[in-house]
């Protein structure tokens, strides 16, 4: 009997050709690619290359800036005018050793006739007789930057040593540079705060559009159980994949740019275009912390887009909320 139970227990075997029931994949709330998933794309791609752009310009100026800074406030220049009866070579090699007399200071150098020659040569041209021109001299003093020399003591010895002699540190020019560097900083900083308030207003836009086309569905899912956070998770998904997307895509570009551009000052060396744009610009080359901070601008932009998207999905589910609860409270949504 217990053998007869068990074999009208025993299951069935699968009848050959039946149908099998399979589970149909649940689809995602947002469509993975729309017209309107595609401009955002673009448009984020925009703003990450110019972000990735600003951040890296502010770079090269900070470092070009910084170069210029340490180059000046390593040397000091005592510049001596010529006067009628004054031995300008005895007047010069005076100047250099009282300045070597004092703590701080490593070398001095004379400019010669050569050299003079050269520094005038852009503006006066070549072939000049220095003899003729009232042209002051100069004497180069490199300086110990940790270390420097007491310059108001030693421009009054030079004063009365020398009274043809003018002592300049450059402190005006470091000013005017540590200045500039700070005034190019602040407008780096305001432009990309610009550039991420127009992203987030873009995405804010767009999650909002998203929801407005896809509202039956999302207030279907809510009002059968859904959590909020759940609703909210799947645009999050969806607006993350698309700011990597375009963040990615923008990051690349900009990346290339500055590629191209050091490429550009590398093959065009010793040219006129090419040692004007250094002089005001240095190198186009960003190095690995530009790199890294395009890289890292990249992630704050998929961030910002993700947690915008995910803020704006739960505001809107409990805005749909207070509506049903009071329809008198409605505001178009």
């Amino acid at each position: 009997m217990n053998e007869m139970n068990r074999k009208t227990l025993k299951p069935r075997a699968p009848q050959q050709g039946a149908p099998q029931m399979r589970i149909r994949p649940m689809a995602p709330i947002l469509p993975p690619s729309n017209i309107q998933g595609n401009a955002l794309i673009v448009v984020i791609a925009i703003m990450a290359f110019l972000a990735c752009l600003t951040l890296g310009a502010v770079s090269m100026v900070r470092a070009t800036a910084a170069s210029w800074q340490s180059q000046i406030s390593r040397e000091i220049t005592i510049q001596i005018k010529p006067e009628d009866g004054l031995d300008m070579n005895a007047a010069l090699n005076k100047a250099r050793n009282l300045a070597l007399g004092f703590v701080g200071t490593r070398e001095g150098t004379i400019m010669d006739d050569a050299a003079t020659s050269r520094l005038l040569e852009p503006w006066l041209g070549s072939g000049l007789d220095l003899s003729e021109l009232p042209v002051p001299r100069l004497v180069i003093i490199t300086i110990d930057e940790n270390n420097p020399p007491d310059f108001e003591a030693m421009r009054a010895m030079l004063k009365t040593e020398i009274p043809q002699a003018f002592l300049d540190d450059h402190r005006t020019w470091v000013d005017r540079l540590v200045s500039m560097a700070h005034t190019t900083v602040m407008i780096g900083v305001g432009v990309l705060v610009l550039v991420f308030t127009a992203m987030v207003l873009t995405v804010i836009f767009a999650t909002r559009g998203a929801l407005s086309g896809n509202r039956h569905i999302v207030e279907v899912l809510h009002f059968v159980g859904a959590e909020s956070g759940f609703v909210a998770r799947e645009f999050q998904k969806h607006f993350l994949k698309i700011s990597l997307k375009g963040s990615g895509a923008g990051s690349a570009v900009a990346a290339f740019v500055f590629l191209a551009a050091g490429f550009w000052q590398s093959r065009s060396l010793a040219t006129p275009q090419s040692d004007q744009a250094t002089a005001l610009f240095g190198s186009f080359s960003v190095g690995i912390d530009g790199y890294l901070g395009i890289l890292m601008t990249m992630i704050i932009i998929s961030l910002l887009t993700t947690i915008t998207a995910r803020m704006t999905v739960i505001r809107t589910i409990d805005e749909i909320d207070r509506i049903r609860s009071d329809p008198s409270k409605s505001d178009g949504l």
